[in-house]
C-alpha cells in the first residue's frame, strides 16, 4: 500500500542536533500535538498549530548548546515533561515552561545521549554512562569506544530495566547495573537508537552510519535479530528513528530521517514481518529528529522533520488540493490570500529590518573606533569510510549558502564522482616535489542555496597525510573556515568484529621499552576507527578488514610488546615502516622481528584477480566504444557486429558512466601489485626495483598464471 503525503513547513528555529525535537502527547484523540524543539543557541521552542499558524507556547531564553531532548513523567501519566541537556547539566520543563528541575551530573564531558523514564534519567558523555534515580547516583560504566546512542528497555520478559548503549565499535552493549551484561555485533557504526514499543517492550531499532537498519530483541542474556535491511540504494547514514501507525493499519511503520535529507518510511506487510517501503522523501538537508503524530490539523496524521538549519517540517496526510464545491473555493481562496497578505506584511518588516541593519553596519564599519565582526557559521562535516566502493565519503553541510569550497591534500588521492553533486570542480597545478608541496588542489564552485556538499575521495595505503577543506560562505563580508581530516597509514582498513584465523599469515613482532598509552597512540595513528582514549586492562586486541582488496589484519598489543598479522605483506611493511618512525621519534629502541608465509603472497594475488580482470574488461570495451559506434554510422546498422560489440554498444553509456566514476582504478591495482612484489623481496634483503619494469609487462598482457610465476622466480 502506497502513501501519500504532502509537505508542509511549519517554522525554522537555529542549527539542531541529533534528537532534539518532540511531540507532546495529544490531550485527546486525533487532536493536535505540541512541537518541542532545541537549537544549538540554547533555546527550547514549544508551538501549536492553530488555522494553519504556528502559536507559540513558550521560549527560553538563549544559553549553552542544547545536545538532546527528552520527554518524561511519571510511571502511568502522560509523558509531557520536557528534559533537555546542555554541557554536563540536564533541565526539566513543564509543558506550559516552566523550568522545574536543574540537575549538573558533574561530567568532564558534555551529555551527548540522553535517555528518560520514570524517575530514572540514563546519560552519557563521549566513553562514560551514568545512570540516576530521583537524581541519585545508581551505576556507572565505562565504555571501550564511544557511546552514540542510548535507550532503556523495560518489559514483561525482562527482570529490571535494561540500559542499550550504542558504541562506536559496532556493538550494542547491554548492561546490568554497573557491568556489562553481553554486546550484540551490529553491521555497521550504530549511530541512533529507538524502543520499538513506546509502551515497554524488549525490541530495540537500531540505525547505523552507513544507512542499515534493524530490530533486535534484547533478553537477559542474550540478544536475537528479527531483521535488518540493507543500504542497497547508497543513501546516507541513519540520524533518528520513530515508530507510528501512518498507514493506519494497526502496526507501527518505522520512520526515518537521514544525514542526506532522505526521508524513509517502512511499513509491513500482513503476509511477512519482513518490512517494506512505503514512502521516500528528499529534503534539502540532513534530517536531525522525526517523530510521527497530529500537527497541522485535526485527525490527519503526519510525519514531523527537523533539519539541520532548523526546519521544522510536516508531511502530512492532508490533502493539500482537494476536490471541493464552489463555495468551498471562495472560502479556501480567501484563506490563503489571508495567508499571502500576512507574508507579504512580514516580508515587508524583514526588509525594513535588514536595510536598518546594513545602514548600523556601514555607519560603525567607517567610525574610527570600529572593530571587524567575522560573522561565525556552524559547519555539519563528516569523514567516513564506505565499505562497499573502499573511498572516504566527505559531507559538508552550513547553516548558510556555500559560495565555494577548496581541497587541498599533501598525500595522492583520487576524487571520485557523486551523483549529487551539482558543483563545478577545476583543478589546478601541483608542484608535489617541493617541501610541504600538494598533491591535489581543487576548487568547488557551488550553485546558489548550495547548503550541502558530499565529496568522494580515495587514498593510497602507505602514504599518509592530511586533507583540508577551506569553506567559503556567501554572507558579506566573506569568511572561510578550514577543516583537517588526516589520511591515516592504513586508512582503507575497517575495524571487524572476527577474521578468518586459517588463511596464510605474515607475522610483526616489535618489543621495546613503550608504554601501553604510546602503543596505543601509535596504533591510532595508523588505522581509522580505533578509540583515542586508552582502553582499560592490560592488553587489547583488535581486527581489521582492507576495504579495496578484503585482506585483514590482527593487533595485539600491551605495555612493551605488539603482535601484529596479516594475510597482506604490504600491510606488514607499511606498519613495520611508520611504527619504527614513530619509535625513532621518541628515543625509543625497538627490537623488530618478521615470521613472512611466502603462501601469503599468492593468497593476495588470487584475492585481487578478480578485480584485475574486471577492470582489464572494462577498459578494453570503453577502448572499443569510439570506434564501434564510427562503424555503425557509417553502416547504418550493428547487424554484422558479433553479439559481444553489440552488447558493447548497447551498453556504451553505463560502461563509460563506471569508468568514469572510478578513475585510476587500474592503475590502483597495478601499484598494489609492484608494492607486493617490491615488499616480498624486501623482507628477503634484496632490492627488486630493476625487474618492476617487467612486472608491467606482464601485466599489460594480464594472466594470473604468468604473475604467479613471475613472483616465485627468485
Amino acid at each position: 500500500m502506497e502513501i501519500n503525503l504532502n509537505r508542509v513547513d511549519y517554522v525554522q528555529v537555529g542549527v539542531t542536533s541529533q534528537k532534539t525535537m518532540r511531540l507532546l502527547p495529544a490531550l485527546g484523540k486525533k487532536a493536535t500535538q505540541k512541537v518541542a524543539i532545541a537549537d544549538e543557541d540554547g533555546i527550547l521552542t514549544c508551538f501549536g498549530m492553530k488555522k494553519g499558524e504556528a502559536v507559540p507556547v513558550f521560549k527560553t531564553l538563549p544559553g549553552e548548546k542544547i545536545s538532546r531532548m527528552d520527554l518524561g513523567g511519571a510511571a502511568g501519566t502522560p509523558q509531557e515533561k520536557i528534559f533537555v541537556c546542555s554541557g554536563s547539566q540536564v533541565r526539566g520543563f513543564t509543558k506550559k515552561g516552566k523550568q522545574f528541575l536543574t540537575f549538573d551530573a558533574n561530567l568532564t564531558e558534555s551529555i551527548n545521549a540522553m535517555y528518560v523514564s520514570g524517575a530514572d534519567l540514563f546519560v552519557c558523555a563521549s566513553y562514560i554512562y551514568n545512570h540516576y534515580c530521583d537524581c541519585k547516583d545508581q551505576d556507572y560504566y565505562l565504555s571501550g569506544d564511544k557511546i552514540n546512542d542510548i535507550v532503556s528497555l523495560s518489559s514483561e520478559n525482562l527482570a529490571r530495566s535494561v540500559p542499550v548503549l550504542a558504541c562506536q565499535d559496532r556493538v550494542l552493549r547491554v548492561l546490568q547495573g554497573s557491568e556489562l551484561a553481553y554486546e550484540v555485533e551490529v553491521p555497521g557504526q550504530p549511530s541512533v537508537l529507538e524502543c520499538y514499543n513506546k509502551d515497554g517492550g524488549d525490541d530495540v531499532l537500531y540505525g547505523t552510519t552507513d544507512g542499515k537498519i534493524g530490530l533486535i530483541q534484547i533478553g537477559e542474556s542474550e540478544a536475537s535479530t528479527k531483521w535488518e535491511i540493507d543500504n542497497d540504494k547508497k543513501k546516507g547514514g541513519i540520524l533518528c528513528l520513530d515508530t507510528y501507525d501512518i498507514t493506519g493499519d494497526g502496526v507501527n511503520d518505522i520512520l526515518v530521517g537521514r544525514d542526506d535529507g532522505t526521508v524513509t518510511i517502512y511499513g509491513f506487510d500482513s503476509s511477512t514481518n519482513e518490512p517494506t517501503l512505503r514512502f521516500e522523501h528528499a529534503l534539502s538537508e540532513s534530517v536531525t529528529s522525526i517523530q510521527g503524530g497530529c500537527v497541522g490539523k485535526e485527525s490527519y496524521d503526519e510525519v514531523l522533520t527537523a533539519t539541520y538549519t532548523g526546519w521544522v517540517t510536516g508531511l502530512t496526510t492532508e490533502p493539500q488540493k482537494a476536490e471541493v464545491g464552489a463555495g468551498d473555493e471562495v472560502r479556501m481562496s480567501k484563506e490563503i490570500q489571508s495567508k499571502v497578505e500576512a507574508l507579504r506584511g512580514e516580508l515587508e518588516q524583514l526588509q525594513v529590518k535588514v536595510q536598518l541593519g546594513r545602514e548600523q553596519y556601514q555607519q560603525t564599519s567607517q567610525s574610527k573606533t570600529a572593530v571587524s565582526v567575522v560573522p561565525a557559521f556552524s559547519i555539519n562535516d563528516k569523514f567516513t569510510l564506505c565499505q562497499d566502493d573502499a573511498s572516504y565519503s566527505l559531507t559538508l553541510e552550513v547553516q548558510t549558502a556555500i559560495d565555494n569550497l577548496l581541497l587541498q591534500s599533501d598525500v595522492p588521492i583520487d576524487l571520485l564522482n557523486v551523483d549529487n553533486n551539482s558543483a563545478v570542480v577545476s583543478f589546478s597545478e601541483c608542484d608535489s616535489e617541493q617541501p610541504n608541496g600538494n598533491f591535489l588542489l581543487a576548487t568547488y564552485r557551488c550553485q546558489a542555496n548550495t547548503t550541502r556538499l558530499e565529496l568522494k575521495v580515495r587514498s593510497i595505503e602507505g602514504q599518509y597525510g592530511t586533507l583540508q577543506a577551506y569553506v567559503t560562505h556567501r554572507l558579506q563580508p566573506k569568511t572561510c573556515q578550514v577543516r583537517q581530516y588526516h589520511i591515516k597509514p592504513l586508512s582503507l582498513h575497517q575495524r571487524a568484529h572476527s577474521i578468518d584465523q586459517d588463511r596464510p599469515m605474515n607475522r610483526l613482532s616489535l618489543v621495546g621499552q613503550f608504554s601501553f598509552a604510546e602503543i596505543h597512540s601509535w596504533v591510532v595513528f595508523c588505522l581509522p576507527e580505533v578509540p583515542e582514549k586508552t582502553p582499560a586492562g592490560d592488553s587489547v586486541t583488535f581486527y581489521f578488514l582492507n576495504t579495496f582488496l578484503g585482506t585483514q589484519l590482527q593487533t595485539t598489543y600491551s605495555k612493551g610488546e605488539a603482535h601484529f598479522k596479516s594475510d597482506n605483506i604490504s600491510t606488514i611493511s607499511i606498519l613495520s615502516d611508520v611504527l619504527s618512525k614513530e619509535a625513532t621519534k621518541r628515543k625509543i629502541n625497538l627490537n623488530v622481528s618478521y615470521d613472512i608465509n611466502d603462501d601469503s603472497v599468492n593468497h593476495t594475488l588470487k584475492m585481487i584477480h578478480p578485480k584485475l580482470e574486471y577492470q582489464l574488461v572494462l577498459a578494453r570495451k570503453v577502448q572499443l566504444i569510439d570506434a564501434l559506434k564510427e562503424l555503425q554510422l557509417h553502416e547504418g546498422n550493428t547487424d554484422f557486429l558479433i553479439s559481444e560489440y553489440r552488447s558493447i554498444l548497447e551498453e556504451s553509456d553505463s560502461l563509460l558512466e563506471e569508468y568514469k566514476r572510478q578513475p585510476a582504478h587500474l592503475e590502483r591495482l597495478y601499484g598494489m601489485i609492484t608494492d607486493l612484489y617490491i615488499d616480498k623481496f624486501k623482507f628477503k634483503g634484496q632490492n627488486v626495483k630493476a625487474k618492476v619494469s617487467s612486472l608491467l609487462e606482464i601485466l599489460d598482457s594480464y594472466d594470473l598464471n604468468s604473475l604467479l610465476d613471475f613472483f616465485s622466480e627468485a
